[in-house]
């Protein structure tokens, strides 16, 4: 049975977008991180204390998906002006324009050799790019509606995109054909991406769910009604062994999947994405201040995925399962309290800078 090192706890706190984050992601050394924001600036966070932060202007409108390359020598972005741009993560903040997409691009995602791009995107279609020529390849169209996300497998064999035509579409890179359609979820499907191993698919609904799918025998093999609203986004741990998931209910789960339940509920965010860094901590964006914070939690275990579905209070008395839901709900309004006062401290802080600030120029 696999267990985590640690709870997860706040380690660190990043502030300096001007509007809503959308998008986050660890660079592999772990020295960076990058976020996408509705400001339409892509920024660099050195995660030594002492090192300034980067921000790269060059998008005409929000910023909806970022990624570092594999190496880590590259960060991608996606953005409602209809373009990807290539930025090398340094003080210059050089770009390279991708232009094909006739409407806004939900959806960047570099292949694990970082050759390709895919992206997704509202005018239906799923591109792909070569990354050395920065050259537009191919587009995959059979989506009737907008594609929200775009992922490659492991290997790089197979494209997996999520549209609100409520289909899920797995494609083979080589034919460029469609060779399954999930079509099982209620809403929209609003993130989508594949298991560690490449059996495996997962997916974030507006129907409130996250679902797991074998893509070898295309059956629903775990279905997840934790969170209370839309679910934005999900990232898997690198073992496999965990999910993380985030929604407008403003939480975090983060959900075993070798036991088949919930293992975690983060509190105190309005969230659009989160997301493991490839060592096995996670990291998450908090809308609501516009900033990222970094969790740990390390996972042992490298089993593979072994549970049919959420099973919950198995086992447990009804008299015991109650009581111990109240302590839980107790418990969560606890720590949303403790959220609201940390939030209240925060602004008093800044406006006592602000006025020591305003003092030293008179």
């Amino acid at each position: 049975m696999s267990s985590l090192l640690e709870d997860p706890t706040l380690e660190r706190h990043f502030k300096g977008h001007r509007d809503t984050i959308t998008s986050i992601d660890f660079n592999s050394n772990m020295k960076q991180l990058a976020t996408g924001s509705m400001d339409s600036c892509v920024m660099i966070w050195n995660l030594k204390p002492q090192m300034r932060a980067y921000r790269f202007v060059g998008h005409k409108d929000a910023v909806l998906s970022i990624q570092f390359s594999p190496s880590g020598h590259l960060v991608a972005s996606a953005s409602r002006d209809k373009t990807v741009r290539l930025w090398v993560p340094s003080v210059k903040g050089e770009s390279t324009v991708l232009k094909a997409h006739t409407g806004t691009i939900r959806s960047v995602q570099f292949s694990s050799d970082g050759q390709s791009l895919v992206t997704a995107s509202d005018d239906k279609t799923i591109k792909v790019w070569t990354v050395h020529r920065q050259k537009f390849l191919f587009s995959l169209s059979q989506h009737i509606n907008w594609v929200r996300c775009a992922k490659f497998s492991p290997d790089g064999r197979l494209i997996v995109s999520a549209s609100d035509d409520k289909t899920i579409k797995i494609w083979d890179k080589a034919t460029r054909e469609c060779i399954h359609s999930f079509y099982e979820h209620g809403g929209f499907v609003n993130y989508v991406d594949f298991h560690p191993n490449g059996t495996c698919i997962a997916a974030a609904g507006t129907d409130n769910t996250v679902k797991v799918w074998d893509i070898r025998t295309n059956k629903l093999l775990q279905h997840y009604r934790v969170h209370s609203a839309v679910v934005n986004y999900l990232s898997f741990h690198p073992t496999g062994n965990y999910l993380i998931t985030a929604s407008n209910d403003s939480t975090l789960k983060i959900l075993d999947l070798l036991e088949g339940k919930l293992l975690y509920t983060l509190h105190g965010h309005q969230l659009l994405e989160t997301d493991f860094s490839d060592t096995g901590s996670t990291n998450l964006n908090k809308q609501r201040s516009h900033s990222s914070n970094i969790l740990e939690s390390e996972a042992k275990s490298v089993l593979p995925l072994n549970q049919p579905h959420l099973q919950e209070g198995i086992g447990i008395p009804s008299a015991l399962a109650s009581t111990l839901e109240h302590i839980v709900g107790q418990l969560d309004v606890l720590t949303q309290t403790v959220t609201i006062l940390e939030q209240r401290l925060t602004l008093t802080e800044d406006k006592l800078r602000e006025c020591l600030d305003n003092q030293q120029k008179s």
